[in-house]
């Protein structure tokens, strides 16, 4: 029997029931390799992933009766997105699912670095009590600035509303946009008032290695940086250079360039070796969305976009 959907990525397993309820059938294969997707896929309508399957002009071809493809996540870089559209494959993800983990995220990442929470921590550990060496600075009165202002961007200037804080978007591709919680900015006023930038932007060809070192140096004054969007975004070899000057205050990373530590090139090896041992960066490992009830919520916002896509078949 023909089955609907094929799964290719761990999911919480409230996807089986959701999947179900709505009349759809499935196979679930979360460790398939992409030998074993080549040669099955050819049979399904949609296929669901999260992020280790890239979705290539090799894939699509063996699928001539795909009419789907859902991202259990919010980045769409793994997918050749104008291969699949040419084809009239509608393509989602769940960015609403996510979005709420990525704020709160940002703000814990920022309080953190602010207030020497993870430096402190280890340094109280060992009985060492520094209080001066660890006075931290604070949010209040300062510029945000924000690139993106999707559902990750909005999340963000959400949070922020009760830090007494200014908050300005900037968003390439929206217009009067601002809300109570963000007020729409050009790149030039990012460049010239904000202390703190967060990155809200997918991997595409304009925004990789956006963030480099002439991009950093148009900003008027020293800023910190945030980036829980994609590690292509930002070159960790400026990053890194702009803490050693001074540039950057401090950064807060949840993505990396090379997120594959076990691969890194020897120039990666040095940056990577330089970012790690300074006290003015926080580093986790791509959480940002990474919640446990952001696991849930990504699978419910994915059936009610099937349930749509399937309505219109």
């Amino acid at each position: 029997m023909k089955k609907n959907i094929l799964i290719a990525d761990e999911m919480h397993l409230s996807i089986h029931t959701m999947l179900t309820e709505i009349g759809m059938t499935y196979d679930y294969f979360p460790e398939i390799s992409r030998a074993e997707l080549l040669e099955k896929l050819k049979d399904y309508d949609g296929l669901i992933i999260r992020s280790k399957t890239k979705v290539d002009l090799e894939m699509l071809d063996i699928a001539p009766e795909l009419k789907f493809i859902a991202r259990a996540g919010a980045g769409l870089d793994l997918i050749d997105i104008a291969e699949a559209e040419r084809r009239g494959i509608i393509i989602f993800a769940a960015n609403e699912g996510n979005r709420d983990a990525v704020g709160e995220h940002v703000i814990g990442m920022l309080l953190c670095l602010f207030n020497h929470i993870n430096t402190a921590d280890i340094e109280v550990r060992h009985k060492i009590w520094k209080r001066e060496a660890n006075r931290g600075i604070e949010l209040m009165g300062m510029t945000v600035g924000l690139i993106g202002y999707g559902n990750m961007g909005s999340s963000v200037a959400k949070r922020l509303s009760g830090f007494g804080v200014k908050v300005l978007a900037y968003d390439k591709y929206k217009n009067n946009f601002s809300d109570q919680y963000a007020q729409e900015a050009t790149l030039q006023e990012l460049f010239e008032q904000v202390d703190v930038l967060s990155l809200h932007v997918p991997l595409t060809v304009e925004t990789k290695m956006m963030v480099n070192t002439d991009f950093i140096n148009s900003f008027k004054k020293p800023f910190f940086l945030v980036n829980t969007a994609r590690g292509e975004v930002a070159s960790i070899g400026s990053i890194v250079n702009a803490l050693d000057t001074g540039q950057l205050r401090g950064a807060c990373l949840d993505v990396l360039e090379n997120e594959k530590m076990t691969q890194l090139s020897p120039e990666q090896e040095s940056h990577y070796e330089s970012l790690f041992q300074k006290k003015n960066v926080i580093l986790t490992p791509h959480i940002g969305g990474w919640t446990h009830e952001s696991y849930v919520k990504i699978n419910e916002v994915l059936i009610d976009k099937i349930k749509k896509v399937h309505s219109h078949n």
